[in-house]
């Protein structure tokens, strides 16, 4: 929004010229949403204790994690306010990326919201059952898929995945591309709710994921950086970067709170959309299969518990002490905060090899 005001008036006031820079709207984006989140972050959390909305916790679980019974929870609301109104303001709104985005964002914002609040307010305890949730990322899916069909962001790769660490290698999926793309978006939107479990967790991840990301995007926005660097090249794709600076903003900002001993929580107001954006973009830049890379700890976590399922289905017995994988390590006798400073160091990891893929093509 402030480009469309601003930039016109660079005419009559030279600086405002910046606002036409992607990398400057980038650092006006995690400033703004960072900012948000410190600023209302404490009244948040006071109006979550007014309304008594805490988080329930397991008594199967970890005994440590009994004494955060009573933390306010939903504070994914806090984010996605936090990167909405960044995104109006220094993103370009007329880029279908943005706009797919911000609705992605608002709509599983809505189906977390709702089902934190039938289960913390309303007493409801199956909340949104997992059916309903799974049909909402499946149509959000399909529906991404089908913006993609009609106004590809690159014909010539429409169809087609990139392999990372090769240089100019695709696979062309054919009609089967449209369905990893909805298996992505739900995968990445359902691991990330499923690593949200320990103080300071999933947010690091996410933040580490979205900066990371965001310089993939803005790779492929460049078509200079993008023919150097042998990656699909992607109109608008610059914004998607702003985007994900954002979203990292706030991350960080939520932290601030949910740092250990956590203040609030995200819930699934949070976690539901984050991993769909995370999702998105990977699909949006062409780099999807860089996300089961960069998000590792996504997919260990989700993966973890996909096979406690399956196999005590089978055998009646467990692979893990207790799914998802961070709570088999605290079962495991190791600390909590050792178990997520751990989990950082991964991901970090992670993000460096992700990028070791762009110079090993």
């Amino acid at each position: 929004m402030l480009y469309y005001f601003l930039f016109p008036l660079t005419k009559f006031f030279s600086p405002f010229n910046v606002f036409q820079y992607i990398t400057f709207r980038m650092g006006g984006a995690v400033l703004t949403s960072l900012l948000i989140c410190i600023i209302f972050g404490k009244f948040f959390i006071a109006k979550m204790h007014a309304f008594k909305i805490h988080q329930i916790i397991r008594n199967d679980g970890p005994s440590a994690h009994q004494t955060k019974s009573g933390t306010p929870t939903m504070g994914g609301a806090l984010i996605l306010f936090s990167i909405l109104v960044s995104a109006l303001l220094w993103t370009r709104l007329d880029n279908t990326f943005i706009l797919m985005l911000m609705f992605a964002a608002l709509f599983l914002g809505a189906i977390g919201f709702t089902d934190d609040y039938l289960k913390l307010v309303k007493k409801n305890s199956k909340g949104v059952c997992a059916k309903s949730k799974l049909f909402w990322q499946t149509l959000l899916g399909a529906f991404t898929a089908a913006v993609i069909y009609f106004a590809p962001p690159n014909g010539a790769y429409l169809t087609s995945i990139n392999i990372p660490f090769l240089k100019e290698v695709f696979i062309n999926l054919s009609f089967f591309y449209f369905l990893f793309v909805i298996i992505e978006i739900v995968g990445s939107s359902n691991a990330v709710n499923l690593t949200d479990g320990l103080d300071g967790l999933a947010i690091v991840c996410i933040i580490i994921a979205s900066f990371t990301l965001a310089l993939f995007a803005y790779f492929a926005g460049h078509a200079n950086i993008a023919n150097y660097l042998k990656i699909v090249h992607v109109s608008g794709a610059g914004e998607i970067a702003v985007f994900l600076f954002a979203t990292a903003g706030a991350g960080l900002g939520f932290l601030w709170y949910n740092s250990h001993p956590a203040e609030i929580f995200m819930g699934d107001t949070g976690s539901l959309f984050l991993g769909a954006v995370l999702g998105m973009s990977a699909v949006f830049i062409k780099q999807e299969l860089i996300l089961l890379l960069l998000g590792g700890i996504f997919a260990a976590e989700a993966l973890s518990v996909l096979i406690q399922v399956l196999v005590y289905k089978k055998t009646k017995k467990r692979v893990f002490k207790m799914a998802p994988l961070h709570h088999h390590f605290e079962m495991m006798g190791f600390k909590e905060t050792k178990v997520t400073a751990r989990f950082w160091i991964i991901g970090i990891i992670l993000a460096l090899l992700s990028f070791a893929s762009l110079k090993l093509r």
